[in-house]
């Protein structure tokens, strides 16, 4: 575990700062307008990390990935006079965090108590575990993971709008772009809806003591979207970063920039914490390995039974 943590840490640091070296240096725009967003970052950092310590809640980021990417947008396309991509791209991501928000709230994210809510059931799973036996490994694990590099990877998602900043005119492939990702977000939409009438026809059987037939039987959802992928919401959230880095790629015609960083990390994210949850639903889910066997957890149509 803390190797796996080490090693996501030293990747947030190391692989943006050395690409940021390496890569074309940033113009004084760029350069002032990306320093408001870092120290933003670094204030909503600590915040989290003192919030979740006194509240002993640590889904205080959680409560933030949605909000904190259209917040870093906005930041970037106003001090940048608003230029025509940014403000879409603005759009696209405010449209994305609108659908997240609205699916963490109804899920009993937030209160009108900021510090309490729902938290994440896998931070009490992990705070159990023997690892974490001494309160300062867990201390140090919500400070240098949970807060700090939770919420920079939150900033390093949005940092490719800092290269679009005085890029080529707005033109066809940037349409195709947004019109990918709105796509792409409505599938995450589909995908939230599913589990959600999944999981609240579950709990409404086992609450009235009614037995579990039929789909519902196996107690996980996988019909829909997730007869394709195992985790679709999953797919289709590293999709939309990666959507928005190619929006960089229009802007200054180059393949590679260091702002892909951000995607990057993202997707190394998402396969350790689908790895944990599958690991967790492997315990709770006879069927579930059956699952993972024959359905793919990112690709569509990368297995066949």
């Amino acid at each position: 575990m803390w190797k796996t943590v080490l090693f996501l840490i030293f990747t947030l640091i190391i692989v943006p700062l050395f690409a940021y070296l390496y890569d074309v240096p940033l113009s004084e725009k760029q350069h002032a307008v990306m320093m408001p967003v870092i120290w933003v970052y670094l204030i909503f950092a600590a915040l989290c990390f003192i919030v979740s310590t006194l509240s002993d809640n640590y889904s205080q980021v959680d409560k933030l990935w949605s909000i904190m990417p259209a917040v870093y947008a906005w930041m970037t396309a106003y001090h940048a006079n608003m230029e025509p991509r940014l403000v879409l791209v603005s759009i696209l991501i405010t449209f994305w965090a609108i659908r997240l928000t609205y699916n963490f709230s109804r899920r009993g994210g937030y209160s009108w108590k900021f510090w309490t809510g729902d938290e994440d059931y896998r931070w009490a799973i992990l705070r159990a575990k023997p690892e974490f036996s001494a309160k300062w490994k867990w201390v140090l694990f919500n400070l240098f993971f949970i807060s700090f590099y939770q919420m920079g990877l939150v900033m390093l998602i949005t940092l490719p709008m800092i290269k679009m900043i005085d890029g080529a005119p707005l033109g066809l492939f940037d349409y195709i772009l947004a019109g990918a990702l709105v796509i792409v977000v409505i599938l995450e939409f589909i995908a939230d809806q599913q589990q959600w009438n999944y999981q609240t026809e579950k709990y409404r059987l086992k609450a009235k003591g009614l037995p579990l037939t039929g789909i519902y039987a196996k107690g996980f959802t996988h019909t829909g979207l997730w007869a394709y992928m195992r985790h679709p919401n999953y797919a289709a959230e590293q999709t939309v970063w990666i959507l928005v880095y190619c929006f960089s790629i229009v802007a200054t015609s180059f393949w590679i920039n260091w702002t892909i960083a951000g995607c990057l990390l993202l997707v190394v994210l998402f396969k350790g914490s689908s790895d944990f949850s599958e690991k967790i639903s492997e315990e709770k889910y006879p069927e579930y390995k059956d699952y993972q066997k024959k359905v793919p957890r990112f690709v569509p149509f990368t297995k066949w039974s």
